[in-house]
């Protein structure tokens, strides 16, 4: 049902230090800053040869990156992004099986414009997952 690895989400204490750190200090190929505030982040994704990092920074006060950094202040990698081909035959495949939807489990549309939905972390070992259709 999954398919590639799109990209691996880091929540950042300081986006413009991250930014840099990627661009300059390992070279990587790193786009602008993109508020989503549906979503309540800015994002930055640094492009690798074989999938992406996304950079996330809160973008008002009741972003939920904001909480993750009052408990990680450092920052730390929040979730991983699946790419599925058709997240409603997804997402009830993986209901069925005892997963839980995080929100209303309708899709919402993600930083690349497609529709995505979170996976409850405490049903994949700890990590929250995100899946978005391709």
């Amino acid at each position: 049902m999954i398919g590639r690895l799109n990209h691996v989400a880091i929540a950042v204490p300081d986006l413009a230090a991250a930014v840099a750190q990627y661009r300059d200090t390992l070279g990587a190929s790193v786009g602008a800053p993109q508020d989503e505030p549906a979503h309540g982040v800015t994002v930055v994704f640094v492009e690798l040869p074989n999938t992406k990092i996304e950079l996330l920074y809160p973008l008002g006060e009741g972003s939920p990156i904001a909480g993750f950094l009052q408990k990680n202040p450092a920052g730390g990698i929040h979730h991983i992004c699946y790419e599925v081909d058709d997240i409603f035959a997804a997402r009830d495949r993986l209901t069925t099986a005892g997963a839980r939807v995080l929100g209303s489990g309708e899709p919402r549309i993600g930083a690349h414009g497609k529709p995505v939905l979170f996976l409850h972390p405490k049903d994949f070992n700890g990590c929250l997952v995100e899946l978005e259709q391709v």
